[in-house]
């Protein structure tokens, strides 16, 4: 099975849902916009309507969609419009690109879930659309925290980010 989402950088999203059991691979790329074959830099730019963005393939027999939406909203501010942290734009965008009816209506189900039971303080700004084509991220941005765990934005916002997420696992 498939699944885009988009919670931020794209670095962070990969290096987290890399760490689940039945993820087959992560590709992080872009999806939503109206470029074709978009760069990064023109996503960076704003301009291309893209949002940074991780397509998964994953075993639904081991891991079912719905524990892949609990780490989504669990590891990112779902609140924040186009930003998260000190990343800010359109590309930064909170969003959960479906690619059937299944998968829309388990999202919708899941925030509808969050806010009636009241989790964040602020409305749930998490986009749910259609999956759109999917622009792979140039080879560099893959696997980009394990290749570069040196670099300062994977040390100070990532390493601690998976930190958290990895010490607050029930399932190993």
């Amino acid at each position: 099975m498939t699944a885009t989402f988009g919670g931020g950088c794209f670095w962070c999203t990969e290096a987290i849902f890399q760490q689940l059991d039945g993820v087959r691979e992560v590709v992080p790329g872009y999806m939503g916009g109206q470029r074709e074959n978009p760069t990064y830099e023109q996503v960076c730019s704003g301009a291309t309507g893209h949002a940074e963005v991780i397509q998964l393939e994953y075993d639904e027999e081991v891991l079912p969609y719905e524990e892949l939406l609990a780490v989504f909203f669990k590891t990112h501010d779902p609140t924040t419009l186009n930003q998260q942290g000190h990343d800010i734009g359109t590309q930064y965008r909170s969003v959960i690109f479906y690619h059937d009816d299944v998968q829309r209506a388990a999202a919708t189900a899941f925030v509808r879930q969050l806010e009636e039971n009241e989790v964040y303080d602020d409305p749930i700004v998490t986009e749910i659309s259609p999956a759109m084509p999917f622009y792979a991220a140039e080879l560099y941005h893959h696997n980009y925290f394990n290749h570069h765990p040196e670099n300062p934005y994977c040390s100070v916002v990532i390493a601690p980010k998976l930190r958290k997420f990895l010490a607050g696992r029930t399932d190993g």
